[in-house]
């Protein structure tokens, strides 16, 4: 939690005053800052760290899932499976650190991004107009959102909806691709002989959560928007098809097939921003989304406040 604290000292004391291009160039000398779909600046604002403060990962190195150790089995994993590629896990208790993996599966170039201020994990493909791009964090939150920027032009990407928001590629999407959090064990039983990312060769406190409680919290974290309707708490997590969402709580009553799509919930998965040990954090359990012919589809499990901010408009499934 000091961590945590640290962060919110920092980005009250320098970024919520200085939401402005202008002071932005200095660090971000090759952004377009006149292409932009941001309507008004004092939306995007410093989260602590600076640009790349928070390492994106490129490359990673993997290990079979057998002969992994050191995470325990309720910990959360991305499970990322493409056809013609072995099933790879990537842990929360990395990516909570780096948020970040640039990957090529199955001849896909991949980016794994994790949100954990809103619980948001996505899986994109990294290719866009014919060029393939390389994602690093920026430090900057929109909506309490990760911004990240590719590489190659500087542009910066609104994590939760994939959408370049300022820089030359503003206006641009990536595709999601099919990926779920899951339990580290439901991973292995399922993919004896998966891949399994290795250790990031950074000095950090893997498997610790910086952001002790937070799913318990009010509030998020530097977000000034607002709260979701119904009732909704605003990190009460909800389950994100396309600009529909349902909460969570509907599926721990049992499965929901509506709209198209089969959401299923079954127990056994740690929250990642619970206890300070991510797989002691309490049970919040898998979620899995498919179509009528057993599918995989692309979704988010987010908060949310989140989803109420990026989709303002959008459908909420709430019980009739």
């Amino acid at each position: 939690m000091r961590f945590f604290s640290l962060c919110l000292a920092f980005a009250l004391s320098a970024g919520m005053a200085v939401a402005s291009p202008e002071f932005w160039r200095n660090e971000w000398p090759n952004t377009d800052f006149e292409k932009t779909s941001v309507e008004n600046w004092v939306e995007i604002m410093s989260g602590g760290p600076p640009k790349d403060g928070i390492p994106a990962l490129f490359d990673p190195s993997f290990v079979k899932a057998g002969d992994k150790t050191g995470i325990e089995p309720r910990e959360p994993v991305i499970t990322v499976e493409i056809e013609g590629a072995q099933p790879r896990a990537y842990p929360i208790r990395y990516l909570t650190w780096h948020e970040i993996v640039n990957d090529t599966v199955g001849g896909i170039p991949v980016a794994v991004t994790f949100c954990p201020l809103c619980n948001s994990g996505i899986t994109f493909d990294r290719r866009v107009g014919g060029q393939v791009l390389s994602f690093g964090v920026s430090g900057k939150l929109r909506f309490s959102d990760m911004v990240m920027y590719d590489r190659e032009t500087e542009s910066w990407w609104q994590q939760a909806i994939g959408e370049a928001i300022v820089g030359d590629l503003t206006g641009a999407e990536l595709v999601s691709l099919p990926s779920w959090m899951e339990s580290y064990a439901e991973f292995v039983a399922r993919n004896p002989d998966g891949l399994v990312m290795a250790q990031p060769n950074y000095r950090r406190d893997y498997g610790r959560n910086p952001y002790v409680r937070y799913d318990s919290s009010h509030r998020p974290f530097l977000y000034s928007g607002e709260m979701p309707p119904h009732g909704i708490p605003a990190l009460a997590r909800v389950v994100r098809v396309g600009d529909r969402a349902w909460p969570l709580t509907r599926l721990q009553e049992g499965s929901v097939d509506e709209a198209g799509v089969s959401i299923s919930w079954s127990a056994g998965q740690a929250s990642a921003l619970d206890s300070e040990r991510i797989g002691q954090g309490k049970d919040v359990g898998t979620v899995r989304v498919r179509d009528a012919a057993g599918n995989d589809l692309p979704h988010d499990v987010m908060f949310a406040f989140a989803f109420h901010a990026f989709w303002p408009d959008g459908e909420w499934m709430i019980a009739k």
